[in-house]
């Protein structure tokens, strides 16, 4: 039996129902199928990055130019990104929603990939709020992404567990 998947549209349709104006992202292989269809839709803006250090600031203007993000990217590039979250994101207060790639994530206990096994590690350790969305089912976790950083006015994550069908 072929468990759930996650399909493009789902995650689309929770951007465009939370008013999202731009996606701040770092193009890779996995993400092939959103990008489809992100770049079909005309009310939102790509903005291409060359280094995930560089979605933080990036999307921070866009914000306090009154426009809406949010930034996609995987856990690697988290990593990467620690000192722009730290500046840009925790310490302005900026309610921004991270949509991270749960790159190595096994989903059955034992992790070979330390990208999979730090992950969690790291957004504890900033106190990131986050939710796992692995199959259509859990796309509705966006919205509450989004009302959570609004609320506590910081960044939470949505830790994307599944590759896009």
């Amino acid at each position: 039996m072929l468990e759930p998947a996650l399909t493009p549209k789902g995650i689309l349709s929770e951007l465009n129902k939370n008013g999202i104006t731009h996606v701040v992202w770092l193009p890779d292989s996995e993400t092939n199928y959103l990008y489809e269809q992100m770049v079909a839709d005309d009310s939102i803006e790509l903005v291409p990055v060359c280094r995930e250090g560089e979605s933080m600031p990036i999307a921070a203007g866009i914000w306090v130019g009154g426009k809406k993000p949010v930034v996609l990217i995987q856990n690697t590039g988290m990593f990467e990104s620690g000192d722009s979250i730290r500046g840009m994101g925790l310490d302005i207060n900026f309610p921004l929603v991270m949509m991270i790639g749960y790159r190595g994530w096994t989903r059955h206990g034992h992790t070979p990939d330390s990208a999979g096994r730090y992950t969690e590690k790291i957004l504890d350790a900033w106190n990131i709020e986050y939710f796992l969305v692995e199959k259509d089912a859990d796309v509705g976790r966006i919205s509450s992404a989004f009302e959570l950083a609004e609320q506590t006015q910081r960044p939470v994550a949505c830790l994307m567990g599944a590759e896009y069908a």
